[in-house]
């Protein structure tokens, strides 16, 4: 069947997403590993990205670890450095997809404020026709009900689907219901595939 919307994650294929390399940068390697081993960031995010408040998370995770409170509160206070650089191809490619009339949807696993500022930064997150946010539904890739809601939400069949994502559960979980899918790993990667797939040609995914 005709693909009749295409669905971007966010982090990693619109927006880089690599708090290991700023902490990195901001700390060095030898102590952001260490820090990293004793502190479960990535469970904090993942309370955020559940619908729980980012900065309440941040700061309250960031107190049950005193000897590192002030490094648990960057991922909060330096958070956009942490989400960061946009990735400009597939900008591009999001922009020509939605001058060709075709709806472009956004499926991520992403905090209500902190998606809420991104947009401020990013103006493209605004230029989704629909949004799907897993801290506003309360449910996380890849579990298989933000997926069927997005089906319900939409009214589109699966199979008409093509949704772009970087982690491979996310892609499988997918997949299982039904959705055409992209394991995304460079956007000229991402660029052939809605080429392969007639969204675009050649010029027009550049």
């Amino acid at each position: 069947m005709p693909i009749h919307a295409v669905i971007f994650d966010i982090g990693n294929v619109l927006i880089e997403w690599q708090p290991e390399r700023h902490y990195d940068r901001v700390l060095g390697k030898e102590r952001r590993e260490a820090m990293f081993a004793e502190v479960d960031l990535h469970g904090m995010n993942d309370l955020v990205d559940q619908g729980h408040h980012f900065t309440d998370t941040i700061y309250d995770w960031a107190e049950k670890y005193p000897e590192w409170r002030d490094e648990i509160r960057m991922w909060h206070d330096n958070w956009i450095e942490l989400a960061s650089p946009e990735i400009p191809h597939s900008v591009r490619l999001l922009r020509a997809l939605r001058s060709k009339k075709i709806p472009v949807f956004a499926l991520t696993n992403f905090g209500v404020q902190n998606f809420d500022y991104a947009t401020t930064v990013y103006p493209f997150l605004n230029e989704f026709d629909r949004s799907y946010v897993s801290g506003r539904m309360k449910t996380v890739k890849p579990h298989s009900d933000i997926y069927q809601r997005v089906e319900e939400d939409c009214q589109l069949a699966p199979e008409t689907l093509l949704f772009a994502d970087d982690r491979l559960e996310n892609i499988e979980a997918a997949q299982a219901r039904g959705w055409e899918t992209h394991h995304f790993t460079t956007p000229q990667g991402w660029a052939e595939r809605l080429v392969s797939a007639g969204l675009l040609t050649p010029n027009e995914a550049q």
